[in-house]
């Protein structure tokens, strides 16, 4: 073998051509040769490698998709952060979301004692007067500003109504509005602001079994509070739409209708039946009007009606079967009632 001049000046050795070959099957080969350039764009595997602008616009394509979706996030969000904001206004009812709202502090939830202390300063005593006497019923305060959910048997024919709040403070009231066939009512404090409101829940979703709070006036002891559990839903209670027969009330009790039995008198010729809630916490006169809540503060009825063994309204005592009218025909009747309806 003899050696060959290279163009560099240098002689280059003849070298075996089957350990030359050995040597570059051997040898690692550089997949990247010649070198990449300096600033080389990131693959993606929608796009081509050589198209620099592309990957780097589908770099930004997913923090753009999470952009959309933080936007449309927030704007559902929004809505609802405003539908909360609208319905807690000083005009407007606070309303439990579709999930439960819980207006016990965390510590508490679940016990009488930490609905008690939440909710009381939403219930008040009503006092109604009329021509012929005067009676004691409750009632559930829905807006700071003063307007109150009764029973329209509690200030039917009154002539001036008093309302007492939880912490001593006596208001005149006015009836806004009645409605006779659903036996509700609201009225509105004079002069009134900074109440608490209380937060009407949802009365489709309460279930047999639930435990329950009731809060109100039996008997003129303001602030009463009895719990129980929901004992069957959708009872047929029929009440008098007339007004003789809700002026029977004044001398002390309500005339109602269940099972075909009437109970507190009679409630005359003209009457009306709704779907009630039935539950066995003590209900006493004085409680129509009040409220009947869930384990988490929220109302769920307005109480409106009890059982009574001894069949007269002087004589009236809890058995444990007190009837409630549910929250969503209340919050259902609402503009109505604000309206001024009064039949």
């Amino acid at each position: 073998m003899t050696e060959s001049l290279r163009r560099d000046g240098a002689y280059e050795h003849p070298q075996n051509p089957y350990q030359d070959a050995a040597q570059h099957a051997s040898a690692p080969v550089d997949p990247e040769w010649p070198p990449p350039p300096a600033h080389r764009p990131t693959p993606l595997l929608t796009e081509p490698v050589a198209a620099p602008p592309r990957p780097r616009k589908r770099t930004r394509g997913p923090v753009a998709l999470l952009a959309a979706v933080a936007i449309v996030a927030a704007a559902v969000g929004g809505g609802t952060a405003y539908g909360i904001q609208e319905l807690t206004g000083t005009d407007t009812v606070a309303s439990a979301g579709s999930t439960g709202t819980s207006v016990v502090p965390t510590g508490q939830r679940g016990t009488v004692a930490g609905v008690a202390k939440a909710v009381s300063p939403s219930i008040v005593e009503i006092s109604a007067t009329s021509d012929i006497g005067s009676s004691t019923g409750s009632g559930v305060v829905i807006t700071s500003g003063g307007e109150i959910v009764t029973n329209n048997h509690v200030v039917s024919g009154a002539s001036r109504i008093t309302v007492t709040t939880s912490d001593g403070t006596e208001y005149t009231a006015q009836v806004v509005g009645t409605d006779s066939s659903k036996d509700l009512a609201l009225i509105e404090l004079a002069d009134a602001s900074g109440l608490t409101p209380a937060t009407l829940g949802d009365s489709d979703a309460v279930q047999v079994g639930d435990e329950v709070v009731a809060i109100g006036s039996p008997e003129g002891l303001t602030g009463t509070v009895t719990s129980g559990i929901v004992s069957a839903l959708n009872r047929d209670v029929t009440v008098s739409t007339d007004e003789g027969g809700q002026r029977q009330q004044q001398g002390g009790g309500w005339p109602f209708e269940f099972g075909g039995r009437q109970f507190n008198g009679d409630t005359g010729s003209s009457t009306t039946t709704y779907k009630a809630l039935q539950t066995d916490a003590s209900l006493n006169p004085g409680n129509s009007g009040g409220a009947l809540i869930d384990m988490n503060g929220n109302i769920i009825g307005i109480n409106s009606a009890m059982y009574s063994a001894a069949g007269s309204s002087s004589d009236a005592g809890s058995v444990g079967l007190g009837f409630a009218i549910p929250v969503n025909t209340v919050k259902a009747d609402l503009a109505k009632l604000r309206a001024g309806a009064t039949d």
